[in-house]
């Protein structure tokens, strides 16, 4: 942040501090007193500033001189903005699709540096300006003007550094998760509450719910945990444990969304159980299966993919079997419309990837997320699969 900003944010902090505590901000935050200003927050506004994060703003504040820095991002600030001038409340979905811009941090930060001007504060004061110098003694700033204009041309033109966004999930609390770029769409309070059972990993459910279009049931994928994506052309790589669906139709896997609500085109990879055949007799199979659809309201989806990858009728015989879906991965890779699906299983915590499919879709994604489901049924079982890795890697399209 400039330095204007930075005294921005500094008042917008203590007028928040003073809105939540009804007095002036007097000292560093106490652990729990940050943990009771981020739930004030999140209470009236549904965003979240992380409390660790509050309670390091508070230490920064309070001793700007030391060495330590903090560089609150654009969403933070807009969060305690809109706290502060009372918004109406929203989810980080709805800011994301509606108010992207973040105008309570603008508008704010507006009316306090209007204010800092109404003020004559006299560092912000203009200098009057001095007398002009002859050419040759302005001509080392003329030079360096021009250095400047062509570090820019080349930094424009300067070919693209694509971002790689990694998860292991060490930490899957609500500030942690929104702090690395994720959002939760539906949760279901249960097993929401289940997401850390198991450490050094993110524990999803198969609810009930499902994308497949259905006229008698809303689409909805409960605890759908997502993100943005952040080009065109992407790879995108989930790793899954403790996994073993063996009800129609449970499933857990990637799916690629162009909108958060199911109205646009939808591309879904992945572990699923089967035994549905239509009347013929087949062994009941773990399969990887590749799916798109249209959107909510445009006919069927389309199977793309229907790869075996172990028959579970065989593997109680053998149990050596069930090694083969100790761990699994899923990669999908987009260039342009064109899709390579890839699937890795085994013992070890990292197979190789082999291709299940290539595929031509017109879609364009702009949403990411992680999901288990068992469909529209009831019956099914909620069983557990386990995340513990995730990649996001943002690739050239030539």
């Amino acid at each position: 942040m400039n330095e204007l900003d930075d005294k921005a944010f500094n008042a917008l902090f203590k007028e928040a501090f003073e809105k939540c505590f009804a007095h002036p901000l007097s000292g560093p935050l106490t652990e729990t007193e940050s943990k009771q200003f981020y739930n004030k927050i999140f209470d009236q506004t549904g965003l979240v500033v992380g409390w660790k994060s509050l309670k390091n703003y508070s230490f920064f504040l309070m001793n700007g001189s030391g060495s330590k820095t903090e560089n609150p991002s654009v969403a933070t600030m807009d969060t305690l903005a809109r706290y502060v001038l009372d918004a109406p409340y929203l989810s980080e979905i709805e800011r994301k699709e509606k108010e992207s811009h973040y105008p309570y941090w603008f508008e704010y930060k507006e009316k306090f540096h209007r204010s800092l001007k109404t003020a004559a504060i006299p560092e912000l004061i203009t200098p009057a300006p001095s007398k002009k110098k002859p050419f040759f003694r302005r001509l080392p700033v003329f030079t360096c003007m021009v250095a400047a204009a062509v570090f820019v041309f080349w930094f424009l033109k300067r070919p693209s550094h694509y971002q790689t966004i990694t998860e292991e999930f060490h930490d899957v609390s609500m500030a942690a998760l929104v702090s690395n770029g994720w959002l939760a769409q539906n949760p279901d309070t249960l097993f929401w509450n289940k997401r850390n059972e198991k450490a050094n990993c993110l524990t999803l459910y198969t609810l009930r719910g499902d994308t497949w279009p259905n006229a008698k049931e809303k689409l909805i994928v409960r605890n759908l945990v997502l993100r943005e994506i952040p080009g065109p052309c992407f790879s995108v790589e989930v790793h899954l444990s403790d996994f073993l669906p063996d009800q129609n139709w449970q499933q857990a896997g990637i799916l690629l969304m162009e909108d958060t609500n199911f109205t646009g085109k939808i591309l879904r990879l992945s572990i699923a159980y089967n035994d549905f055949f239509g009347g013929y007799n087949k062994p009941k199979e773990m399969i990887i299966q590749a799916i798109t659809s249209l959107g909510k309201t445009d006919g069927e989806p389309e199977e793309i993919a229907h790869q075996p990858i172990l028959f579970l009728d065989s593997a109680r015989q053998n149990k050596a079997l069930f090694q083969n879906v100790t761990n699994m991965s899923l990669r999908i890779e987009k260039t342009g419309n064109q899709f390579r699906f890839l699937y890795a299983g085994g013992a070890m915590t990292n197979p190789a990837f082999r291709e299940i499919e290539t595929h031509h879709f017109d879609i364009h994604p702009k949403w990411v997320g992680l999901f288990a489901i068992k469909g529209f049924v009831d019956h099914a079982s909620e069983i557990p699969v386990r995340i513990n890795f995730f990649r996001l890697t943002e690739n050239s399209c030539e």
